[in-house]
């Protein structure tokens, strides 16, 4: 890759809202026990937003970490992408919001839909777009608040699932290779695998649609497992071979956080037990938020430090996976 192109991240941040959801608390709530979801998806607790906290409010208080971190001025922010699946309001995009929030009044601002692979999409295509030299500075947010379309009363998904956000700021230039290149793909087929089937233009918001709670996100675990693990133990494979780099070389592996037996699945078939980064214990499932908020705290925790090669892979609803790698140069 020629240096002039390469894109690094030179800053992450990330923000969980202050009430805690534990898996008690949830016993209380549906026909559950702590061991249960536990021993099923090694998730404790996770982080609930209040009720007048949106969205676009959990991003732009991780995007202003970010910021802080990076060690740059909101004015420089050329570029906004907000991944979620939770947005404010249809429109306008839950970026412009962001953008109002922290004062980035010059940057262009859209929001990219990818389920819980957001992140990394919204990554690639920051990466991309500086590396064309459309933009030098870009802000890359995943968030959501998945509190708000889940069936409380439907123990089978509503013990998975937190509200949070984390950020990543690109530029151009750094020292390495950055931000290397993706693998992604796509199954609209299998889209009823995992999905919210009422509200939009398809079965539109209407009383009998809401009766019929076609407004809460729907799930067939067990095939979304199965997929999942072998999608994101494929893509890293491929994006392994792609950037000339072998699992022997990867420091850290940040997989998506949707359930720590898929995360184990992954690693074993990978040869990479110890390797895998997890917090899926204290934050449940954020969807678009999930990576984001994982590869933040991994660099706070000293899991990546300079030098290192980190994979990041994902899978969420559409079907749609990714997998990259990163050299970590900050």
């Amino acid at each position: 890759m020629d240096s002039k192109r390469v894109v690094s991240i030179i800053g992450t941040g990330s923000y969980v809202p202050e009430k805690v959801l534990t898996n008690q608390d949830l016993a209380e709530m549906v026909e559950t026990t702590d061991e249960w979801i536990h021993s099923r998806t090694g998730m404790r607790e996770r982080h609930i937003a209040a009720d007048g906290q949106a969205t676009s409010d959990l991003g732009a208080a991780a995007a202003e970490k970010a910021i802080a971190d990076a060690g740059i001025s909101v004015d420089e922010i050329d570029l906004i992408i907000v991944a979620t699946l939770s947005p404010d309001m249809f429109f306008p995009s839950t970026a412009c919001f962001v953008q109002d929030k922290i004062g980035a009044k010059n940057a262009f601002c859209y929001d990219l839909g990818a389920a819980c692979s957001g992140f990394l999409y919204a990554l690639e295509t920051a990466k991309n777009q500086i590396a064309a030299g459309a933009v030098k500075t870009a802000l890359v947010i995943g968030s959501e608040k998945m509190s708000t379309f889940i069936d409380w009363e439907d123990r089978s998904t509503c013990i998975l699932f937190g509200d949070g956000a984390g950020a990543a700021v690109l530029q151009a230039g750094g020292e390495g290779r950055g931000v290397m290149d993706a693998v992604m793909g796509s199954d609209g087929s299998l889209a009823d695998l995992l999905w919210t089937p009422g509200g939009g233009s398809r079965n539109p918001i209407s009383r009998e649609m809401i009766d019929q709670k076609q407004h809460f996100l729907k799930m067939q675990g067990r095939e979304v497992f199965k997929h999942a693990v072998v999608r994101m133990g494929d893509t890293v494979l491929q994006a392994l071979e792609k950037n000339g780099v072998s699992s022997d070389d990867i420091k850290c592996f940040i997989p998506h956080q949707a359930n720590v037996r898929i995360i184990d699945s992954i690693a074993k078939r990978l040869g990479v037990v110890g390797r895998m980064y997890t917090n899926v214990e204290k934050y449940a499932n954020t969807s678009s938020a999930a990576l984001a908020i994982a590869l933040d705290e991994a660099v706070k925790d000293g899991a990546i430090v300079k030098g290192d090669l980190v994979v990041l892979t994902v899978f969420g609803g559409g079907f749609t996976w990714g997998a990259n790698v990163l050299e970590w140069n900050k």
